[in-house]
């Protein structure tokens, strides 16, 4: 990696970066851990092996998978990219009191209304089927599976084919813990579900 800086912009989250100085062939996932303080997105292999750094990028084709650990954070530039953070559903949102069990975000000592996230229907399926153990390699089955319902209500699929298209999004994140099944089964689950994104009949 250079030490010399080159300006970076990009949109993260929906919001917009830069530009920053940021030093040529720092990889993706770094500048997101060490200038954004998006941790989220984890590092595993660093070889792109694993699929836990992956990442959103967003463009007129559509949404698609990128691995961070191998990717120069100035790849990005000009993108529009969502990373785990970014993934819970901001429209579902809603205000808590303090004292409200499992609220999140402001403590509930200084008296101000904390902030409540609604998980996406992925996630709430990963937790409906308790799909993970230690939950590293999470994030990455979030975004695959995200990409996937993002792709299948522009372009829906037979029900038939839904195991196997399902395998073909997930088969590359590798997990050390759970053996994948409750992964799989949570996002067929989610696909027959979720009306549209199968044909009808």
């Amino acid at each position: 990696m250079s030490l010399v800086p080159r300006p970076l912009s990009l949109t993260v989250n929906g919001q917009s970066v830069g530009p920053m100085d940021v030093p040529e062939g720092m990889p993706m996932i770094d500048f997101l851990h060490e200038y954004l303080n998006l941790t989220g997105s984890r590092l595993g292999c660093g070889i792109g092996e694993c699929r836990a750094c992956t990442v959103i990028v967003d463009g007129p084709e559509g949404s698609r998978e990128m691995r961070t650990c191998i990717t120069g954070a100035h790849y990005f530039q000009g993108r529009k990219v969502r990373t785990i953070e970014g993934i819970a559903d901001p429209a579902g949102a809603d205000t808590a009191p303090p004292s409200a069990p499992g609220a999140s975000g402001t403590s509930g000592t200084s008296g101000q209304p904390r902030k409540v996230i609604a998980i996406s229907p992925v996630q709430q399926k990963y937790l409906e089927h308790f799909s993970f153990q230690c939950g590293y390699c999470t994030p990455g089955f979030v975004i695959a599976a995200t990409v996937l319902v993002e792709r299948l209500a522009k372009a829906p699929i037979r029900a038939a084919d839904v195991e196997q298209v399902v395998g073909e999004a997930l088969q590359p994140h590798l997990c050390r813990c759970t053996g994948y099944v409750r992964y799989y089964a949570a996002v067929k689950d989610l696909v027959l579900n979720t009306p549209g994104l199968t044909l009808k009949g």
